[in-house]
């Protein structure tokens, strides 16, 4: 193949998207009662699903049996050609079975199936070609077939390993919305990652709520008095009121070192003469994300959290958000 240009590589590689995007898209029309079986006999089976395919096709069986996994419905990736050496022992006859193969005539995958039709295990198959051997065994055939790979070799897995990974992620998903899979079944199941803690956790979940620990000052309290007050609950800052109950103002430990600085006689003095007024706020029911990129913005280290009338409930810290891997 001849080199080609800078000009014609950015072209070539639009193409490779345009193909695959078609391939997508194409898949849309090839939905039929195939979706609600599959949905139906997975949610049914009291075992596992088992994903199987060989070599990129394989590839793309690991990523759907990850994702299976990761929202809901237990799934394992079995090597076809290990399969043989004795790793077919992992279906039992309460599980289900995909099987992926463009030819649709994966010799690996094919002296699987005498074990999967003896234990009648539903098979779900994957493939390109509805005629073939897997997909005339299919119990559930998902036709996953395109026009021509993104290869202009046509021979390199392309376009039909996205159209594979896509219907994949397709069926995991109705299957979440089915099981009625939630946000807190979720960070259950990614306890240590971003995509659990980062993007899950709700400022209510994280702040002090208790109002005996709250640092809550009036702000017609002295100046000495909001000090003490701050020392005692040891956060490093109050958040003051007004008369009314809601928040007028904070006073920090860096408010409090420039007050002395500038005032000889700093016992004179209230809250409200010297507190930082329109402090920033969140909202309980946003998301810590959220509450840590404010942090950032106005490079501070805690922020109180107010209800809907600006009276403060609570207050997150950002040795919070550390402690549960946000930040």
């Amino acid at each position: 193949m001849e080199v080609i240009e800078q000009k014609e590589m950015k072209e070539l590689a639009k193409e490779v998207f345009q193909i695959e995007a078609d391939s997508i898209l194409k898949l849309k029309e090839r939905l039929n009662d195939n979706l609600e079986n599959a949905i139906s006999t997975i949610i049914s089976s009291k075992g596992r699903v088992i994903v199987t395919g060989m070599g990129k096709s394989g590839l793309i069986a690991r990523k759907i049996a990850a994702t299976l996994s990761s929202t809901g419905t237990p799934a394992y990736f079995l090597h076809p050609a290990e399969s043989t050496h004795g790793d077919s022992g992992i279906i039992t006859r309460e599980d289900v079975v995909i099987a992926i193969s463009n030819s649709g005539e994966t010799i690996e995958l094919l002296n699987l199936l005498p074990l999967i039709k003896r234990f009648e295990v539903p098979l779900i198959v994957f493939a390109g070609n509805k005629n073939s051997t897997l997909g005339k065994m299919a119990d559930i055939y998902f036709d996953i077939s395109v026009e021509k790979e993104a290869c202009p070799l046509g021979k390199a897995p392309t376009a039909s390993t996205t159209a594979t990974l896509a219907m994949g992620d397709a069926l995991a998903v109705c299957l979440l919305k089915r099981r009625g899979f939630s946000k807190e079944d979720f960070l259950l199941y990614h306890p240590s990652g971003t995509l659990g803690k980062g993007i899950l956790y709700m400022v209510k979940d994280l702040m002090l709520k208790d109002k005996n620990l709250l640092p809550i000052a009036h702000e017609d309290d002295t100046f000495l008095e909001t000090v003490d007050l701050i020392t005692k609950k040891r956060l490093g800052c109050a958040l003051i009121i007004s008369n009314d109950g809601k928040l007028s103002g904070v006073l920090t430990d860096g408010d409090i070192r420039r007050i002395l600085l500038r005032y000889p006689d700093v016992s004179v003095l209230k809250t409200k003469d010297v507190m930082t007024l329109n402090p920033k706020t969140v909202s309980q029911d946003s998301m810590a994300t959220k509450a840590l990129a404010l942090m950032e913005r106005y490079s501070i280290t805690s922020l109180a959290v107010c209800d809907d009338n600006n009276v403060p409930i609570g207050m997150i810290h950002i040795h919070d958000l550390l402690r549960a891997g946000v930040a």
